[in-house]
């Protein structure tokens, strides 16, 4: 199942940008997501043009250290799990996706 496949089905939005930053793939609720920001014509612009100062720092560090990131953020009162995953074909660096998930205000948590 190629990438498309499966996050165009996902209810959750999925961007992914390659080695150099560029976005090249967003799904649906991505687009939403990002809508005023440009949506879907995001796709094909730099992951480094479209972020504040300090946020800009933080994606140039992922992108030096390749390691992943995860943090929540709360919008229009709705809590968001972000996570930005470094991506590797064959031990090679080819770009970062993110997912950001809603979370349930009551959403129960178990220890194993």
């Amino acid at each position: 199942m190629m990438i498309d496949e499966w996050a165009d089905l996902a209810s959750f939005a999925v961007t992914v940008c390659d080695e150099a930053g560029t976005v090249v793939y967003m799904n649906g609720i991505s687009q939403e997501t990002f809508a005023s920001s440009g949506g879907a014509s995001l796709i094909g612009t730099s992951v480094f043009d479209c972020h504040p100062p300090r946020a800009l720092a933080k994606v140039r560090e992922l992108y030096e250290r390749k390691v992943p990131n995860a943090y929540f953020i709360l919008r229009d009162g709705r809590r968001k799990l972000i996570y930005q995953s470094p991506l590797f074909e064959d031990g090679i660096f080819r770009g970062f996706v993110e997912l950001s998930l809603p979370v349930p205000a009551d959403i129960p948590g178990f220890q194993r």
